[in-house]
This record gives structure tokens, sequence and C-alpha cells, in this order.
């Protein structure tokens, strides 16, 4: 039997079940119980340079509760979402407060070399454009992820 070997021209992974990411996207009730805040829907639509879309991109995201506060224990803070074969993902959290409410993002994808982490405000200020979600209705918001090219959404460095 021929044993096959990975070469560069294959995607590396990892690679995620579909089922990875179901349920963990609502952040609006920890243990049965409502979290304390303004309820919020984030939904984006992440693309490549060409503007294709991403399909089964995992998202995960963390962010501070309505006081700004991480360390609440009755808000986990926490969730995850993949993206459908649009690109598209989407959020029910709790608007975070604080100086500057924002929620950070990690995206992991098969074939990405390095995990990609960015982060999403809610208004302007110093923050590039590209960072500012924006408000779609009443508690609604889009915040769009472009991986390369001219459009595209700043990341942290390693």
């Amino acid at each position: 039997m021929k044993k096959l070997v990975p070469t560069a021209e294959m995607t590396l992974g990892p690679f995620f079940p579909r089922e990875f990411a179901q349920g963990m996207n609502d952040l609006t009730h920890l243990d049965g119980r409502p979290a304390e805040g303004e309820v919020i829907e984030i939904t984006g639509r992440v693309t490549q340079l060409d503007g294709k879309p991403l399909d089964n991109l995992v998202l995960e995201i963390w962010q501070g509760d309505a006081q700004g506060r991480y360390d609440n224990p009755d808000f986990l803070g926490w969730g995850r979402a993949a993206t459908d074969s649009d690109g598209v993902y989407s959020f029910r959290t709790i608007r975070p407060g604080g100086r500057a409410p924002s929620i950070n993002m990690l995206l992991l994808y098969s074939g990405l070399m390095r995990q990609l982490q960015t982060v999403m405000y809610f208004e302007p200020g110093d923050h590039s454009p590209k960072l500012v979600a924006k408000k779609e209705g009443p508690s609604r918001y889009r915040f769009d992820i472009r991986l390369r090219g001219e459009d595209e959404t700043p990341f942290f460095d390693d």
C-alpha cells in the first residue's frame, strides 16, 4: 500500500466538523438565566481577497459584560460561531460597556497558517473605520471581515 505524504500544495488543518460551533453563538443566557444588559445581534460576512466567502470558518469572541467587566460570574463573555456557505456568521450577545465597548475576535480556518485576531468596536473614535461595526437597526450590528486586499480587516501581529 502506497503511503501519501503531505506536500505544500495540500490545505493545512485544523478541520472543524460543522457541529463544532453549533449552539455556542448565544451569550445572552448562562445556565438558563438571562444576562443583564442590552441584547444585540452581530452578523457579518467573512471573505477572501477575491470576495469569495469562507465556508465553515470558526469565529470565537470574548468580551466584557454590560459594565465592561470580564470577571462577571453571571456572564460567560465567550462564544463561538461558524460561517455558512455564504460566509455569514451570527452572534446574540449583550452590548459590552466600558470606555471603548468592543468585542475581541479570533478566526480559525483550515488553510490559515496562523489564527487571526481582531477587535470590533461599536463607536468611531481613534479606531480604524474597518474595525467599527455598522448599526443596521435597533440592537443589530454588522461587522464584515476581509482576510486580504485593499479592504483587509486589521489583524493583530503575533
